[in-house]
């Protein structure tokens, strides 16, 4: 099933057949989007539904773990509050939940300088110690010496008067102590796409198909990614990564890191 086959017609239909109570209310599609495509229904519910082949799997890991995090955490996140069964017109498993307020960063930048405090009060209460069974990803929360084959070719697209310093800033990083701790619970995909922006501030996280537990050093370096400049020199331990909008928030993190070596 392509893109154009999934639309408005087709959510408010699975909503008829499977949650009925909320198939009258009002439907508009979000733009974007990468592993899910999704419709806000009404003033506090979105339906997300799966467009790649991974993200039946990622939903599933949301709906298992996300609700148990979700009363601790410091800002909004997606809760999944319904299952959707695969059926004749959609085979896969789809998700109703919580709607996050404000808009993606990759779109309105954080500019309150108070948003590093609000960073660090999420991450400090999602850091929590991972249960035994909780999932574990081999690109996410593991030492930077596991994922070398991601970064290697990275230079070669790089300004080639950056590709000296963006290597010896790699070198260090991937020198740099391991994590010795117990696997703590992290996102594991905190770019400016997934997180939302209200008044200038940090105001949500959403996306938790990448969540597992790791190394806390991973969502660390978001701070790098989201916060405005002079606000993220008390992270250490992380480096940037996609669609257009990501590119300035990239950039403008290998500036720091690069600013900071």
């Amino acid at each position: 099933m392509g893109d154009a086959d999934v639309n408005a017609e087709l959510v408010r239909s699975l909503l008829r057949e499977q949650h009925r109570d909320l198939a009258d209310l009002e439907l508009r599609e979000v733009p974007g989007g990468w592993d899910n495509r999704m419709w806000r229904l009404g003033e506090n519910l979105a339906v997300r539904l799966p467009r790649t082949p991974r993200a039946p799997s990622l939903l599933d890991k949301e709906r298992r773990w996300l609700p148990a995090l979700a009363a601790g955490l410091t800002l909004p996140v997606p809760e999944p509050l319904r299952a959707g069964r695969p059926s004749p017109s959609f085979p896969m498993t789809w998700s109703v939940v919580r709607w996050v307020h404000g808009q993606p960063a990759d779109f309105t930048p954080i500019s309150d300088p108070e948003a590093a405090a609000t960073l660090a009060g999420f991450l400090r209460a999602l850091h929590c110690k991972a249960p035994t069974g909780a999932p574990a990803n081999p690109d996410r929360g593991v030492p930077l010496r596991a994922v070398q084959h991601a970064f290697a070719p990275w230079p070669e697209y790089a300004d080639s008067g950056l590709s000296n310093e963006v290597r010896a800033v790699w070198e260090q990083a991937v020198a740099a102590p391991e994590w010795a701790d117990a696997p703590v619970w992290i996102h594991g995909d905190l770019h400016p796409a997934n997180v939302t922006v209200s008044a200038g501030t940090l105001a949500g996280v959403i996306d938790f198909g990448e969540m597992c537990a790791g190394d806390p050093a991973t969502d660390l370096a978001a701070a790098w990614l989201l916060l405005p400049a002079g606000t993220a020199e008390k992270w250490e331990r992380g480096l940037p990564g996609g669609k257009q909008t990501w590119g300035p928030a990239g950039w403008a993190a290998l500036e720091r890191v690069l600013a900071g070596s």
